[in-house]
């Protein structure tokens, strides 16, 4: 599956009660789904997704889905702290044809998990989960978080399994994401499907073209063209003519301040948290360097990068929430003990917001 371009990691609405807001939640993939992103990370650590109990992870995943684009490509944050209760999320994910899984590092038990041997606890982990798990396995070291990080070496064994096809890595590091990059450039090359224009087609596409094409098969009558009956509701079948292109391991950045330099140094795209509140003004930076113009793709990432380091950097999920607010998007309330914003802190993110609205 080709992960190439921007992916906003959303957040979760809550009541300010502390109880899902699944409305406000639709409302935002909705709109997710209107930008030129390449997809939505549902779940991820901007999602609170630790915050959640099972039941409601599957609400949230199930909502998600039902208000997304088809030709948006979904992931779902399933990481867990134990292998059996991680596959259990990755299947639900399938089962509402989720294109991919997301999978943080455990890291409760990280002092016994042999970091400084080649990591055999993780390996051991990632590796039976991606035997099991029905959706391909995107790795995920956030160590700001989870306080490990998945060795580069053990990623570049990884990066052999036939279903880990690439890794979020949020260090910030670009030394280490070219070392990233470096290290599994011999990983065995894929060949997925992709749209005319090179953009992801996955199964999930493909099944929601079937059920239109299903619901509406485009056939028009003799009666219909020769004017005798009238054409009711026909619609032609939407059609995607699938290519092929051979793809490698896939890096993706989870630092927004400094997307352009990891796109520069071999990243595919990125998940980005700051991507929540501003997909457009994530997406132009892409957009610029694909299009090889480098003078524009400066500009616009230096655009981004305080506002980048005060919302998601300094503030986290709270600021992250509010600049959704400022900026079109429902944020809302984190779960305690997140905080809101103080009357000071959200004039301090509005300010910054300025030259990132949509």
């Amino acid at each position: 599956m080709l992960l190439d371009g921007i992916f906003p990691a959303i957040t979760t609405p809550f009541y300010p009660d502390g109880r899902l807001y699944l409305r406000k939640l639709e409302h935002n993939v909705e709109h997710y789904s209107r930008t030129p992103c390449a997809g939505i990370v549902v779940l991820g650590s901007t999602g609170e997704a630790i915050m959640l109990s099972d039941d409601e992870s599957h609400d949230v995943l199930r909502h998600a889905v039902s208000a997304a684009a088809p030709e948006k490509v979904l992931l779902a944050g399933v990481g867990r702290e134990s292998l059996r209760e991680t596959l259990r999320l990755a299947e639900y994910a399938a089962e509402h044809r989720y294109d991919a899984v997301l999978v943080r590092t455990p890291h409760y038990y990280t002092p016994y998990y042999g970091l400084t041997a080649g990591a055999p606890g993780l390996l051991t982990y990632y590796r039976a989960l991606a035997d099991s798990s029905p959706l391909p396995v995107v790795l995920y070291s956030i160590p700001k978080f989870t306080h490990t990080e998945l060795p580069i070496e053990t990623v570049a064994e990884l990066a052999q399994h036939p279903n880990i096809i690439a890794i979020k890595d949020s260090s910030g590091s670009l030394e280490r994401l070219a070392a990233l990059v470096a290290a599994t450039r011999s990983a065995p090359k894929r060949t997925v499907l992709v749209t005319p224009v090179f953009h992801a087609f996955t199964d999930r596409m493909m099944l929601a073209e079937a059920e239109v094409n299903a619901l509406m098969p485009g056939f028009v009558s003799a009666d219909v063209l020769t004017g005798s009956l009238a054409p009711a509701g026909v619609a032609a079948p939407i059609v995607k003519t699938a290519r092929q292109k051979e793809i490698g391991f896939q890096i993706l950045t989870g630092s927004a301040d400094t997307l352009l330099p990891a796109l520069e140094a071999g990243a595919n795209g990125a998940v980005l948290a700051f991507a929540a509140p501003a997909p457009q003004a994530c997406q132009e930076i892409y957009t610029a360097w694909k299009e090889n113009d480098p003078a524009v793709a400066r500009e616009k990432q230096q655009r981004i990068v305080e506002a980048s380091r005060v919302v998601a950097g300094k503030f986290g999920v709270p600021g992250l929430k509010h600049a959704c607010d400022v900026n079109g998007y429902y944020g809302g309330v984190p779960r305690i003990p997140l905080l809101p914003l103080t009357a000071d802190q959200q004039a301090e993110v509005a300010a910054v917001m300025a030259d990132a609205r949509n």
